[in-house]
C-alpha cells in the first residue's frame, strides 16, 4: 500500500468509525457527506464526538481556502465545539505552505497534532503485564470509568467524557473496550472496533498519574488481542496522539498522515 492510500485509508477509517460512533451518541447526528468535507457532529459536550474533516485528494490552495471557511461555518453553527481533523497528506504542496494562514483567515485556529497509523500486525500474543489485570467494558458503570480517564487524560471535564459514552449499546457490544486495573484501581483503558476490514483502536488513555508505566500499551494490546481473535482481522489502524506516538510502532503500527487539530477561533 502507497503512503497515500495509507493517508486515504486512514482518512476513511476516521469517517466510517466516527458515523457509528456519534448516531450511537445521537440517532440524529449530523452525519452529512458534503462536498469535500465529511461531518461526523453529535453535538455533544465530548469534543472528540464533534469532527469534521476533508475528503479531497490533492486539495490545492485555492480549493483548501473554500473548504476551511465551509467548515468553519458548519461549526459556528453548532451548539458545542468540536474539532476539523485535518489530514496533511491529502494536501498538495501549495495547500501545505499556506495551510496555517488559510485556517487564520477561515476563523480556525490549530489545536494539537496527531499522527495516522496503521498495520499488518495482527493476531498478535495474548498481553500480560505483572502489574495489571483487565477488564471488559459491559456495563454503564464501566463506561463511566472508561469516561472518566478519557476526561483526566485529555483535559475535559468529567461531565465530558460521561456525556460522550455513558448509555452507549455501541461501546458496551461492539467495541472490543477494556480497563486495565491496577488491583481494584482503574489506570488505563483501550477500545477497537471493526470497521471496513479493518479493526479500529479507539479512544486510547491513561489516568495521568499512572502515566509512563506502559498500561497504555498494555490495555491496547489486550483490545486488538480480544478484537483479533473474535473478528479474524490482521489489519489495524488508529490515530494517534503525541503522548501515544512513540507507543505504537512497539506494537507494529507504522506512522503516515501527519493530523493536524483545529477549532474554531476563540
Amino acid at each position: 500500500m502507497t503512503d497515500l492510500a495509507q493517508s486515504i485509508e486512514s482518512r476513511e477509517q476516521l469517517a466510517v468509525v466516527w458515523r457509528a460512533m456519534v448516531l450511537d451518541r445521537d440517532a440524529d447526528a449530523d452525519v452529512r457527506d458534503l462536498p469535500g468535507i465529511a461531518v461526523r457532529w453529535a453535538d455533544c459536550r465530548f469534543a472528540f464526538w464533534n469532527a469534521i474533516t476533508l475528503t479531497d485528494v490533492g486539495a490545492d490552495a485555492r480549493l483548501l481556502r473554500q473548504r476551511l471557511a465551509r467548515v468553519a461555518d458548519l461549526m459556528r453553527a453548532k451548539r458545542y465545539p468540536g474539532f476539523l481533523w485535518l489530514f496533511e497528506d491529502l494536501l498538495d504542496d501549495g495547500a501545505r505552505s499556506t495551510l496555517e494562514e488559510a485556517a487564520q483567515q477561515a476563523g480556525l485556529q490549530y489545536a494539537f497534532p496527531g499522527t495516522g497509523m496503521a498495520g499488518d500486525l495482527l493476531p498478535i500474543p495474548d498481553p500480560v503485564h505483572p502489574e495489571l489485570t483487565f477488564v471488559r467494558v459491559t456495563t454503564d458503570e464501566h463506561l463511566e470509568v472508561y469516561a472518566d480517564i478519557n476526561s483526566r487524560a485529555y483535559g475535559f471535564p468529567l461531565e465530558a467524557g460521561r456525556d460522550g459514552l455513558v448509555g452507549s449499546t455501541l461501546w458496551k457490544k461492539d467495541v472490543h473496550a477494556y480497563l486495565a486495573m491496577r488491583g481494584d484501581l482503574p489506570v488505563a483503558c483501550a477500545g477497537a472496533i471493526a470497521a471496513e476490514g479493518r479493526l479500529f483502536v479507539v479512544l486510547v488513555a491513561t489516568d495521568p498519574q499512572w502515566q509512563r508505566r506502559g498500561y497504555g500499551e498494555a490495555v491496547t494490546r489486550k483490545a486488538l488481542y480480544e478484537g483479533s481473535r473474535v473478528t479474524g482481522l490482521t489489519r489495524a489502524t488508529l490515530h494517534a496522539t503525541v503522548a501515544g506516538a512513540p507507543v505504537y510502532p512497539r506494537i507494529g503500527f507504522e506512522p503516515n498522515s501527519p493530523i493536524h487539530f483545529f477549532g474554531l477561533q476563540s
